[in-house]
């Protein structure tokens, strides 16, 4: 129990509330804050610390993780007025496992860097299920000798942990996997809804599809489509999961790095738009999964 000592967990939302709860299990003493007092609550109950501020976790624990929704949300808890740099201890390790700009991940390397610090990019892969289950993938990163320390605390909530290389090719990974997974799910939808209006069954052809060359995580582990599998967003009206407004941002942030790149990305540019599009109809807050729906509405699509 030598090595227990307090983990600080910022951002107690659908991810990082399981997350936290891991490190809980695991038996580490966590330091938790969320903007949402509410969020913490349950954390009291278990007996981890509330606090008041970032800064405030920085001054108990020398080694946080971040799980928040976007680049500004980071930016705030790093750098604001109340942010873990207030107060960040000298050889203090920080773990933002957000899925934000990988420009921003480098920025922030600097700056936590001049505090005598150590920050490392971890997004992770595999949404609430994988969070509940310590079942995550972690993208990592970072100083490589730093890897090892970042791997203890990261094995409690994931089952695979991958060194991608210097800071910043942790978000480059996640935002690559997450244009992918937006494009299988937009081709999924479209498939699944084509073969229901010519009359197949839609757990008979989801069957084929998942024996045939067609196959992808979208159709095999996280169907679109309400009613072909158990315990998936869409067999709760498309309630929980990964929110089509964090798909959305994803994308963007894609779009973004192939701009700077100069990289040609015609079906993850349209996958962007299609998200957009949802959340401007009233999908913001359903999971992604919900393109299916929004497909089968939008008759002249």
């Amino acid at each position: 129990m030598a090595s227990k000592t307090p983990v600080g967990f910022i951002g107690l939302g659908n991810m990082g509330n399981p997350m936290a709860k891991n490190l809980v299990k695991h038996g580490y003493p966590v330091i938790a804050y969320d903007v949402f007092p509410e969020a913490c609550k349950e954390f009291q109950d278990l007996g981890a610390q509330v606090t008041e501020s970032p800064a405030d976790v920085a001054e108990k624990a020398d080694r946080i993780i971040t799980m928040l929704p976007s680049s500004p949300n980071v930016i705030e808890v790093y750098t604001g007025a109340n942010g873990i740099l207030k107060k960040v201890k000298k050889g203090s390790l920080l773990i933002d496992s957000s899925t934000i700009d990988p420009a921003v991940s480098k920025e922030l390397a600097k700056a936590v860097e001049k505090m005598g610090a150590v920050f490392m990019d971890a997004p992770v892969s595999g949404g609430v299920g994988a969070a509940r289950a310590a079942n995550l993938t972690f993208m990592v990163g970072g100083v490589e000798q730093e890897f090892d320390a970042a791997k203890e605390l990261l094995t409690c909530m994931g089952s695979n942990i991958v060194y991608c290389g210097e800071v910043g090719t942790g978000q480059a990974a996640k935002i690559c996997n997450n244009m992918l997974l937006a494009i299988s799910m937009i081709g999924t939808a479209e498939t699944m809804n084509l073969g229901i209006r010519l009359g197949l069954d839609p757990k008979v052809l989801a069957k084929i599809l998942n024996i045939s060359s067609g196959r992808c995580w979208s159709s095999d582990t996280y169907n679109p489509v309400p009613g072909v599998m158990e315990g998936v967003p869409s067999a709760n009206n498309y309630q929980g999961g990964f929110g089509t407004t964090l798909m959305a941002k994803d994308l963007g942030l894609a779009q973004i790095s192939a701009t700077n790149t100069k990289t040609p990305v015609p079906l993850g540019s349209q996958a962007h738009q299609i998200y957009r599009m949802m959340c401007a109809k009233g999908y913001a807050l359903k999971d992604f999964s919900a393109v299916f729906q929004f497909l089968r509405e939008e008759e002249t699509f």
